[in-house]
């Protein structure tokens, strides 16, 4: 057969969708992912079995992304060592005498979501490891957890100019466009509602107390004692660990902010290597990941001497907690690899061109292309996990349909409901690596994570279709932003009503 006949046509959507409802039917990630990438393997080479047999670990070993794959492990490593240290049990204790509600919890976990702006892994990670004691004091179930950790990650991210999404949206910005590429960022952060909307609701349901849905569930569950719901076993492990009596709170917030300056001066650093004149551009121009595992591994550097002279954790402790870090993530290393060879397969089946096809013969400038260009996005992140790749694709696309200075203004709500887009179908998708932080991150059950912020997500994106709608009319950013906001909150509080009316409260849901 013939494999040209897949290549550029909706055949390159059927293995990510086919591994997406797979994850969705058998809440098992792995084998899904693993048919999903099989299947895509024998469209690439036209259901030839031995070329379909070395495409697929060829696709493999090109599509992994090894410097991510080092920093995992060696968060990894951080994240055990604060636990043998004593300091995330001793910041548990601290907070339980400052934190006196679960409102106040997740208060606290959604700010310093927010504080940790500089990329999504190591928020995903850095926030689930400090804040997970103390949202299991207060009897939040972990798929909260995960959801507000996803959800002050890649939304904190794709607004926040000092960033390595900052930079990747920098790069996809032809030289062409009328407006340099840091100059069209700053200016699409009011009219990305995904993520001005997510936060919005993030406190909503912090504040309120409000759940719906598969997550009024598990938080349910939660006040009666069960975090999990499913799928404990693979973290049970983990949460019998027990750490030095002596360890303090600082020996868990001085490596975290150790981690936070070393990454941004890393970050800064490696752009001035490339030819920065000045911090802006040097963030554009900085390498992420060298700098994160930079970062991760000067903290390792600094918790040894911070750790052992003190005697809160011995040497061979410190040199075991690499293996269990390592142990700690490899459910989140398997998802990555597995789910970076899926993208593998969509980019040899020009999943690319054809979305690049369908949405050039079919886009004409009018009022509904940031609402048409915002369902694509998501389509498109949804289906391939990565809305980096989704950038990569329609940024270039959406620039190119408004030539000129008279369509600056369109051009830039249209690649703001792009990036928008982009970030709420990586929400949604369970092949997405950040939704594999965020599990991995919260100790979550990926699929009890995916399975219940796939409801709060699309609650936000409908709003922000009405919102795009607007903003395409319109075309004034704080009109479009504040009609969409109001919307959300009157949707949220009809819900919140009516579902209370009809089930009550979540019992004992405020009590530790």
């Amino acid at each position: 057969m013939d494999s040209a006949m897949f290549i550029g046509t909706w055949w390159s959507l059927v293995p990510p969708l086919l591994a997406i409802v797979l994850a969705l039917v058998t809440k098992e990630v792995y084998s899904s992912l693993f048919i999903g990438v099989a299947f895509g393997a024998l469209l690439y080479t036209g259901f030839q079995p031995w070329e379909a047999f070395n495409a697929f670990f060829s696709i493999m070993k090109d599509s992994m992304n090894l410097n991510i794959l080092i920093f995992d492990v060696l968060l990894g490593m951080i994240i055990v060592l604060m636990a043998k240290s004593g300091g995330s049990a001793a910041y548990g204790n601290w907070a339980g005498k400052h934190i006196k509600s679960k409102r106040s919890a997740l208060l606290a976990t959604t700010g310093l979501g927010v504080l940790i702006f500089v990329d999504d892994y190591f928020n995903c990670l850095t926030v689930g490891s400090v804040m997970r004691p103390v949202t299991d004091r207060f009897k939040v179930s972990r798929a909260k957890l995960a959801y507000i950790i996803d959800a002050t990650a890649a939304p904190i991210c794709i607004i926040a100019p000092v960033s390595s999404w900052a930079a990747a949206v920098n790069s996809y910005v032809p030289a062409d466009a009328g407006i340099t590429g840091f100059q069209l960022f700053l200016r699409t952060i009011p009219y990305n509602l995904y993520a001005l909307l997510t936060l919005a609701m993030v406190l909503y349901v912090s504040i309120s107390g409000f759940d719906f849905g598969l997550m009024r569930k598990h938080e349910i569950n939660a006040a009666n004692g069960d975090l999990f719901t499913s799928g404990a076993g693979e973290f049970e492990q983990i949460k019998q660990e027990e750490g030095s009596s002596r360890g303090h709170v600082l020996d868990l917030v001085l490596p975290v902010a150790v981690l936070i300056v070393s990454a941004i001066g890393a970050m800064i650093y490696t752009g001035f290597l490339d030819g920065a004149t000045d911090i802006i551009t040097a963030f554009a121009g900085c390498n992420a990941e060298i700098s994160l595992i930079f970062a991760t591994s000067v903290t390792i550097l600094f918790m040894l001497v911070l750790y052992l002279p003190r005697k809160v954790v011995t040497f061979k402790g410190f040199m075991d907690s690499f293996v269990e870090g390592f142990r700690l993530m490899i459910p989140a290393v398997a998802i990555l690899i597995f789910a970076w060879s899926l993208k593998g397969v969509g980019d040899a089946l020009g999943i690319a061109a054809f979305v690049e096809s369908v949405v050039g013969s079919n886009a004409s400038a009018s009022v509904f292309i940031p609402a048409i260009m915002f369902l694509v996005a998501i389509f498109l992140a949804f289906s391939t996990g990565t809305s980096w790749g989704t950038f990569a694709i329609l940024v270039p696309i959406v620039i190119a349909m408004f030539p000129g200075a008279d369509n600056i203004e369109m051009m830039i709500i249209a690649v703001s409901a792009v990036l928008a887009g982009a970030v709420c179908g990586d929400h949604v998708s369970p092949i997405s690596d950040t939704t594999v932080m965020s599990s991995a991150g919260a100790q979550s059950n990926h699929i009890n994570h995916v399975s219940t912020q796939m409801q709060y997500a699309m609650v936000v994106a409908i709003v922000c279709f009405v919102g795009y709608l607007i903003a395409g009319i319109v075309q004034i950013w704080w009109l479009s932003l504040g009609v969409s906001l109001i919307l959300l909150l009157i949707v949220l509080t009809v819900m919140k009503r009516w579902t209370e009316a009809k089930y009550g409260k979540v019992a004992e849901s405020e009590k530790a």
